[in-house]
């Protein structure tokens, strides 16, 4: 049985086995045929230093078709540059290889990049209890729908209805306490989409 999508994140790069372990994983995935997802959530104080997690987290990014990073991510991974500026934001982080970039603000929404078309889905204003959780949600959101449309980024009309639903999978989250417990079943984010 082969997997759609393969999707990780980083903090099993920091250190061994289970960075080279993941590495193989990455690497069968992809000779497999999976789409691979890569959302890195970036937590600083897990590694050595931020030279470290910016060196650990870029060692694998060519391998990815899809990847999710937060404007704040984007500040480490690119060394203090402007998280705002599309133009540097192609050139250091879209990859050859990379067939979509997204890039979550919150409240604010996200900012998605293709080779052939970039733009910004708006997002859904909620009262936040906790923000834990809801990048987790906005990338199961999104994989969800990319699972029936592989080709996504090719088709930008549903791309967007999927960043759509990815946004109110995030604040159909942050409404609720913690991580797990506050992940939406799918009649809450229909609800998010439909109230706000």
């Amino acid at each position: 049985m082969q997997a759609t999508i393969f999707h990780y994140g980083s903090v099993s790069l920091i250190k061994e086995p289970s960075r080279s372990t993941h590495i193989e994983a990455i690497n069968y995935a992809k000779m497999c045929g999976s789409i691979l997802s890569y959302a890195p959530n970036l937590t600083v104080p897990l590694w050595p230093s931020t030279e470290a997690a910016r060196e650990g987290i870029m060692s694998i990014w060519n391998y990815a078709d899809v990847i999710k990073v937060s404007v704040e991510e984007i500040r480490i991974l690119t060394e203090g540059n402007d998280p705002y500026d599309d133009k540097m934001i192609m050139k250091k982080l879209f990859h050859h290889n990379l067939k979509l970039l997204l890039v979550t603000e919150g409240i604010k929404g996200c900012r998605y990049y293709t080779k052939d078309f970039k733009g910004w889905v708006y997002g859904f204003e909620v009262e936040a209890i906790d923000t834990t959780g809801a990048g987790d949600s906005f990338v199961g959101g999104f994989l969800s729908i990319l699972s029936a449309h592989k080709h996504i980024y090719k088709d930008e009309k549903i791309l967007r209805e999927a960043l759509d639903f990815a946004n109110a999978c995030g604040a159909a989250t942050v409404t609720g306490r913690g991580a797990i417990p506050s992940l939406p079943t799918k009649s809450s984010v229909l609800r998010v989409m439909l109230t706000y």
